[in-house]
Formats: C-alpha cells, structure tokens, sequence
C-alpha cells in the first residue's frame, strides 16, 4: 500500500493532477517522500519507545511489526516485475541476496535464511532476512552496502525507485539508530508468507486534547507499573540465578570434557602400547612355534637315530656273543693242540736224549737227526701259522704259551750246535735268531723298508699296529 501524504485543498489537488499529468516522475517522487517520512517516524518511535521499556523487543511488539512493514514497502518501491509462467512477480529477496557478495558477513545471515524450514516463498525468505539482520545489528550496513552499488540495483528496480534515489541513503543512515536496541525473534512456526504487509496510521496520527486522568486511575495505573516492575526485578533475579547455574554446569561440562579428552588420550596411547605389545608377542610366537617345529625335527631325527643304534646295540650284542662263543670254541680247541704240541715236544725231546746217549759225538748226532717237521725249533713257527690262520681275537693265556715256547726256541738257537750260517739279526731286539724264529719282515718304526725281525717282534709289532688309531 503506497501513501501520498497531501494536506493541501481542492486547489493543491488540481494542482498535483496537473503535476503528474505533466511530469510522470513526480508521483515516484511523492511516493519515495512519503515512505521516507514514514520510516522516520517508525524508527523515532521504536527508538523511544525501546529506551522507555529498557528491555528486549521480541516479534509480538507492535511497533516493531510496523518498522518491518514500513522497510518492506521501501524495498518493494520502484521494484521491476519478472515474468513468470504464473504471471509477473515483485520480489525483494533478490535484492538482499546480492549483499552476501557485497558484505561476507552476510553470508550467514542467507545461509540461515534458506535453512529454516517453514519458508516457501521470496517474500517470507525478505521478510525472516530483515528479521535476522536487525538482530545482528547490522541492517544499517548492508543496506548502505546495497545502495552503494546502484549498478547492482538497476537490474531489480527502475531508475526512479527509492533504493536508486537519496531517499534511500537517508533511510539508511536513520536506520544505524537502530543499533541500540536488543531484538530477538524466534522466527521457527511464524508464518512469514502469508503476512499482510498493511501500514497501520493510527500508531503515528496525534489525537486532540486528550482528557486527564483521574487520581484514582493513575494510582491503579502506578500500582500496576510497581507490580510489573517487582515482577521483572524478580524475573530478572531467577534469570541471573539460572545464567549462574548454566555457567557453573558449563564449567563442570567443560572440566569433563577435559578429561574425558585426558581419558581418551591415555586409552589411545594404552591401545597403541597393546598394539605393540601384541605385535610383538605374535612376533614371538611366531618364532616359537619356528623353533618348536624345528625341534619336534630334530626329535624326530633323533628317535630315529636312537631306534637305530638300539638296533646296532642289539646286533653288536649278538654279534659279540657269538664271537665269544665261537673263539671259546677256538680257544679251547686252540689249549688242546697246545698240550698235544707240548706233549710231543716232550717226546722228541726225550728220543733225542736217548739218541744222544746212544751216540758218542754231538755234532754227528745233530747233523745226522733228520729236520723233522716237529721239532722242538719248528714247534713255535707251526703254532704261529695256526694262529694266524684263526682270527685276531686269540685270548692272551694262548699268546704267552706261544711266547714261551718261541723264547725256548731262541734260547735253543744260541746253542753251539747250530750253524752260523743259518743265524739272522733281528732288527729290532737286535738278538741272534736261526731262520725259522727270524723268516718274517715288517717295517719297522725307524725304516719304511721291510725288515728281518724275530718271531717274539713281531708279534709283538703286529699287536702294536693293530691297537694304534692309525
């Protein structure tokens, strides 16, 4: 609803007639006088009116609903229309969206506007930013922001429009009076499409003499001032209270959450030693099980060792007894060609003794004896080849039977009665042996050469080599 404020007569009236017939302009120009005339008196009212209550102005305030009329028509003065498939539509709103370009603290403000759910229109998303710049206190600046850049506006409103005028530099000037007051508006369920936008006189029209009071009606009147103000002392209280006890449950709030963060920190470093250590032990496990394997291997390994040297043990067990049975045979068979040997020792000895009787010279009688293979000389070298054709194993009471009877053949070899000719150096003992105690060689220690030893040597060397470890 645009206003034309004339106060002039008939005459005056036939006079803007002519006006506007003559200069199309000027109906702008009264109109653009007319809503900044209005917004003068809505801010100085709202103004006065805000110090006198001394409080915060909420949206059911009727002074301020008339404010945001009133700044609704100036933003609507002079707006081009766009074409829509449901015909031609005027609309602040893209106006007051160039100001988040313009200002980036706006930014916010338009966020918050499209965010809230019960807007479905351009007029209710105007309407809720208007709303939310006052109280921010920034309306003034954003809309001195927004006329600064009238080449920005030329694109929403006509040349002659209010935003494109001084009138619209004027209005925002009047509007940093604003600053000093406290609204707040709670914009969730209000219905802000569907508002009327209707510019009510009545609040800025002075009456006539207005009758006094009575004494009485002021009284009631005082005494209900007095009621409100105890009332809002006592608001006032329970809300200092309530701001003391939400500060004291911030603070506790925030000393919990200090150390629940603490806590936190202390179970993530927990989590990461357990991690570790975890890691570690699987790492270890890891080897163990390595290592046990290894060893269940080498058990294996050994079992099977063990199964077969009880095996080993078992067969060199059998294998001994028969050895010892079987050279027990020998021996025994080995003692009894011994005795028959001594036995016919004894009786060639004793036949050489008669023949000795029997003949008057020694020598002839030696000569004249025929070499019997039996003889007492011959004796040690035929039980030397029987033993050397048995095994190694010979028990030692057989090997000193052999010794002695070898010995008394040496002995019986250092006899004059022998022939020189047929005595040999042992290279060992360095004794005087006949050929049959001294017929075998071996290497000897001191040469690598096979050399002549006697009987009693080298069985003697031939027990010594074969007991070394070489």
């Amino acid at each position: 609803m645009m206003l034309m404020m004339n106060y002039a007569g008939t005459g005056a009236g036939n006079t803007a007639t002519e006006k506007v017939q003559k200069n199309p302009n000027y109906l702008m120009a009264n109109e653009r006088m007319n809503l900044m005339n209005m917004a003068k008196l809505s801010i100085k009212g709202l103004i006065e009116s805000a110090l006198n209550l001394g409080r915060t102005l909420d949206s059911d305030y009727a002074p301020l609903q008339q404010f945001f009329v009133v700044m609704e028509h100036c933003l609507k003065h002079g707006l081009k229309a766009k074409k829509t498939f449901l015909g031609q539509n005027k609309s602040f709103w893209g106006p007051l969206e160039l100001v988040e370009k313009l200002v980036p603290e706006a930014a916010e403000i338009t966020a918050s506007v499209k965010d809230l759910p019960g807007l479905r229109t351009p007029v209710g998303r105007g309407r809720a930013w208007l709303r939310l710049a006052l109280m921010q206190k920034k309306l003034s600046e954003y809309m001195k922001a927004l006329i600064n850049r009238k080449d920005l506006l030329s694109e929403f409103y006509e040349p002659n429009a209010l935003m494109m005028e001084e009138e619209g530099a004027i209005i925002s000037g009047l509007l940093v009076g604003l600053n000093v007051i406290d609204a707040n508006f709670c914009m969730k369920g209000e219905d802000l499409d569907s508002q009327v936008g209707v510019i009510d006189f009545s609040m800025y029209l002075k009456e006539g003499p207005i009758a006094k009071s009575s004494e009485e009606d002021v009284e009631k009147e005082l005494e209900v001032q007095i009621g409100m103000k105890q009332e809002m002392e006592m608001a006032m209280k329970m809300l200092d209270r309530d701001v003391c006890e939400k500060q004291e449950a911030l603070v506790a709030l925030r000393q919990q959450l200090d150390d629940l963060r603490a806590l936190k920190h202390e179970l993530s470093f927990k989590l990461q030693s357990s991690d570790l250590a975890l890691k570690q032990k699987n790492e270890l496990n890891s080897r163990l099980e390595e290592k046990t394997n290894q060893m269940a291997a080498t058990i294996k390994q050994l079992e099977h060792r063990l199964r077969g040297a009880v095996r080993d043990r078992l067969d060199a067990e059998e294998a001994n007894r028969l050895f010892k049975q079987d050279f027990g045979d020998k021996i025994e068979s080995l003692q009894m060609e011994v005795d028959r040997l001594r036995k016919q020792c004894l009786h060639y000895e004793k036949e050489q003794k008669k023949e000795a009787k029997r003949r008057p010279s020694g020598n002839q009688i030696v000569k004249e004896v025929p070499e019997n293979k039996y003889s007492p000389l011959r004796i040690p070298h035929l039980l030397q080849k029987n033993m050397s054709a048995q095994n190694k194993g010979v028990p030692e009471n057989v090997k000193q039977a052999v010794n002695e009877m070898n010995s008394t053949a040496h002995n019986s070899t250092t006899s004059p009665s022998i022939s020189p000719e047929r005595e040999n150096e042992c290279k060992n003992c360095g004794g005087i042996f006949c050929s049959t105690c001294s017929s075998n060689e071996i290497p000897l220690p001191s040469s690598i050469h096979p050399e002549r030893v006697c009987n009693l040597c080298y069985q003697r060397l031939i027990q010594q080599y074969c007991s070394s470890p070489s």
